[in-house]
């Protein structure tokens, strides 16, 4: 079968998957405050047309069903890529996206729903945990960053389309306001399914299996443009030929060892870009924006394109880091997207404590939710606001979170660690009383604009841990990252070699530096070298 080899059309299809996980924000966003699925899923004391929808934990636990389900894929992704490979994992996912999409299209009361979105978690877990590993490994280091980001722009295309799908549904009598965009969103995973079969296998996953010439043959076409003998290709065989020697010889390879003192450290940092990447208050945004703006006194269609507005935000900004994300690094945008977005969080808080009052009992528009109002001057500044944390988050901790886990470990342990490290990430979008879909809605209810405090203390915190304790991993090859943790050098010191990178790739060498792995016995001299 005919085969992709250009990065790009690579990660084009591969991060559909994350697409997945956008399709769901969005929908959510812009189906709760509808009629149609307010009255067809209503707990509350009004009847039509002022139903108040599902109580606001009962909400917030249909939320929270599809990051619960996420959690527990992300976990078996990483055995399921191991066993399978990460491309087969990735269909795997698809199939069972579809599934769960036919669940919620059809559901007849909220236990259906909760049902199906936690299948549909299942499949976004596998893919947000498998797509970055999948591309890191297939992308040269020059454009790694880039081609992993791409899973962000993927969600933030996957929220803006889905939003608008589900606002022209609004206007669709019944049910079918919200069945219709719910059974569309199976389309993009029917295509990644099949699309899948033309794209290749990891090289790393490939080699670790002792599939020698499929790995080189991969290379090849990725990397060579169909030369087997360019000097990049017989560079990247030999480090991944080095690194599984190595490997095979120093260390079992088990969930075990994500927690011994050398691999303790970079866990930790993958797990807490992933926790911090929730804590930002990024997904309030996204799947509470309906809310908020009717806090400032938006509603029905104004409300819902203005909200539509983030997203296209979202979707712009984002291609900011596809751009330049290899030359910025991690770190730098990691440390000043979390200070801008605790600027923002703590100038709404302000703005709603300062010039906001309660609103009525029972909420704006009958929605308990919207249990805090400010006009004026002061709301659009509120909204503007929003506006620009999003503008913020979108080419930092946005594609970042992303593309900086799958660089931290590895390859023996790559894929259990990142599924780990993701896993994390759609726990603290579930557990009670922190996860973030569970806990806003009854937040707004109770502490109403507090919750911006909270968020915005977040966002302090990450800037100072991450200038602390996060290295950066741009311009180095995967292999070199993992010779950088060897060597122990502080993250306040390591710097980006995007032009080192960029040279080695045109040369095949980096930089000054041969191939240093003649031995599999190699120890700390052999780390040097970054």
């Amino acid at each position: 079968m005919y085969q992709i080899g250009n990065i790009y059309g690579i990660t084009a299809i591969a991060v559909i998957g994350g697409g997945l996980f956008g399709f769901d924000i969005s929908s959510m966003s812009a189906i709760l405050p509808t009629e149609q699925y307010r009255c067809y899923f209503n707990q509350g004391p009004h009847g039509p047309p002022d139903c108040s929808g599902p109580r606001s934990d009962v909400q917030g636990g249909i939320t929270a069903s599809m990051p619960g389900g996420s959690f527990i894929g992300a976990l078996a992704s990483g055995f399921l890529t191991d066993i399978f490979g990460r491309k087969r994992a990735i269909q795997i996912g698809s199939v069972i996206w579809c599934i769960g999409s036919i669940i919620v299209c059809a559901s007849q009361n909220i236990g259906m729903l909760v049902a199906g979105r936690f299948i549909n978690g299942l499949s976004v877990g596998i893919c947000s945990a498998q797509v970055p590993v999948y591309v890191s490994e297939l992308a040269p280091p020059s454009k790694r960053g880039r081609v992993v980001g791409a899973q962000q722009w993927a969600i933030t295309w996957g929220i803006l389309i889905m939003f608008y799908i589900s606002y022209g549904c609004s206007y669709l009598d019944g049910p079918k306001a919200w069945r219709v965009p719910w059974g569309l969103q199976m389309l993009p995973a029917v295509f990644l399914g099949f699309a899948l079969f033309m794209l290749p296998e990891s090289p790393r996953w490939l080699a670790r299996h002792d599939h020698w010439e499929e790995c080189h043959a991969v290379l090849t076409l990725v990397h060579g443009k169909g030369d087997p003998n360019t000097p990049f290709v017989r560079l990247e065989l030999e480090e991944i030929r080095s690194m599984v020697e190595f490997e095979r010889q120093n260390a079992d390879v088990s969930f075990k060892e994500l927690f011994r003192p050398r691999m303790l450290n970079r866990l930790h940092i993958g797990v807490f870009t992933q926790i911090w990447s929730q804590l930002t208050g990024m997904n309030v945004m996204m799947y509470y924006i309906t809310y908020v703006f009717g806090m400032a006194g938006l509603s029905g269609d104004t409300n819902l394109i203005a909200s539509s507005i983030q997203y296209v935000i979202n979707v712009g900004m984002t291609v900011f880091a596809l751009v330049y994300i290899d030359r910025w690094g991690r770190r730098g945008p990691l440390v000043i997207g979390a200070i801008l977005m605790a600027t923002w969080m703590y100038a709404n808080a302000g703005l709603m404590a300062s010039y906001g009052q309660p609103a009525p009992e029972g909420g704006l528009n009958h929605i308990a939710e919207q249990s805090w109002q400010i006009t004026g001057a002061p709301a659009r500044a509120v909204i503007a606001c929003t506006y620009l944390f999003v503008a913020s988050y979108a080419p930092t901790w946005g594609p970042v979170s992303w593309i900086y886990p799958p660089e931290l470990f590895p390859l023996r342990v790559r894929g259990k660690a990142v599924a780990v490290t993701t896993a994390s990430n759609w726990i603290f979008n579930f557990t009670a009383n922190i996860a973030l879909s569970y806990f806003v809605p009854p937040a707004f209810v109770n502490i109403q604009w507090k919750v911006y405090i909270i968020f915005g203390v977040f966002c302090t915190v990450m800037a100072v841990h991450s200038f602390f304790c996060f290295p950066e991993t741009s311009g180095k090859t995967l292999e070199d990252v993992e010779e950088m943790f060897l060597v122990g050098i502080p993250a306040w010191k390591t710097r980006v070699e995007y032009q080192n990178v960029r040279r080695a790739e045109q040369d095949g060498k980096l930089g000054e530096k041969e191939i240093r792995h003649e031995s599999p016995q190699r120890t700390g001299d052999a780390a040097t070298k970054v």
